[in-house]
């Protein structure tokens, strides 16, 4: 038995929950993986998983050798990658998880120039909006766009983004236009929400944030959705800038509230709790930070 097969074959099944969907990922039969497992099993004397009707569940030693096998297979890229440096090609398969409106405005060409320029690493992209466990779900990385992270996240800082609050002339022309955010209780409002609770808005007023709790009348997880609720004259709203800015240029709204600025978010990515990436997420995660990197300076320069 290959032993780092028989690891790599175990951590497939774990992460997709199936010996036929393991199976098809790695393009082998699926009497290959059940044979891979077994014998895996018992070489260590152990139960690794519990089979069931409709899932395979870890056993809590499978838990345990699931975290302990990607950690040596992850040190084994590693290290070839440190000692091949130049001479190794990136290659394999890539699983990504990227917020919907951001990726698609900011990530989609970054994705495609990445995939030209490394041609023998396959992507596959999930845009979502919806709260994602990179283990679970078997993703190598995700991109979040974040006032802060949560306790135990993992994570590279790619960039920021600035928050602007919006709205339509006609809007304000019925509702007249705040000029403090503590005017903002008045006027109709469109919030976000994230893992289902409203986000309140926060603003930098006399050098401190302060945070205000509004009563929303629309609510939404998703900026774009935020931002075509305002253009039809609904109400004011926050959202990011790569949101905005399509908004602002080409459909006529305004920025509110420009003395008073939101904290920035962060454009983070997120990564498993182990120690070492593979060479793959290492080219992909450099490759953004400098396209990214790239962009807000060039957005600097042009705005002077």
């Amino acid at each position: 038995m290959n032993r780092f097969d028989a690891m790599a074959t175990f951590i497939k099944v774990a992460e997709l929950g199936s010996f036929a969907a393991a199976a098809g990922r790695l393009g082998v039969a699926r009497s290959v993986v059940t044979r891979q497992i077994a014998a895996l099993e018992d070489h260590l004397g152990i139960k690794l998983m519990v089979r069931t009707t409709r899932r395979l569940t870890l056993t809590a030693g499978g838990a345990v050798y699931l975290s302990k096998c990607r950690e040596i297979l992850d040190l084994v890229e590693t290290a070839e990658a440190d000692v091949m440096a130049d001479s190794l090609t990136p290659q394999g398969h890539l699983r990504i998880g990227v917020p919907l409106s951001f990726g698609l405005k900011k990530l989609v060409p970054l994705l495609l120039e990445f995939s030209q320029a490394y041609p023998r690493i396959t992507l596959a992209t999930d845009f979502t909006d919806s709260p994602q466990n990179l283990v679970e779900e078997g993703k190598d990385l995700l991109v979040r766009v974040a006032s802060r992270l949560e306790p135990g996240d993992i994570a590279r800082k790619l960039g920021s983004s600035r928050l602007q609050v919006i709205a339509t002339p006609a809007y304000l022309a019925r509702h007249g236009e705040p000029r403090h955010p503590s005017e903002l209780g008045g006027h109709d409002l469109i919030g976000y929400t994230y893992r289902g609770q409203v986000q309140p808005w926060s603003f930098r007023i006399g050098g401190e944030v302060e945070t205000f709790y509004l009563p929303f009348k629309l609510q939404a997880n998703n900026g774009e959705a935020l931002a075509e609720a305002a253009v039809r004259d609904l109400g004011i709203t926050m959202v990011p800038d790569f949101v905005a800015e399509d908004y602002l240029r080409e459909r006529g709204m305004v920025t509110l509230l420009d003395d008073f600025t939101p904290p920035e978010l962060g454009i983070y990515v997120l990564l498993p709790s182990n120690r070492y990436l593979p060479h793959r997420v290492r080219t992909l995660i450099d490759f953004l930070a400098r396209r990214l990197r790239g962009a807000a300076e060039k957005g600097i320069e042009g705005s002077g």
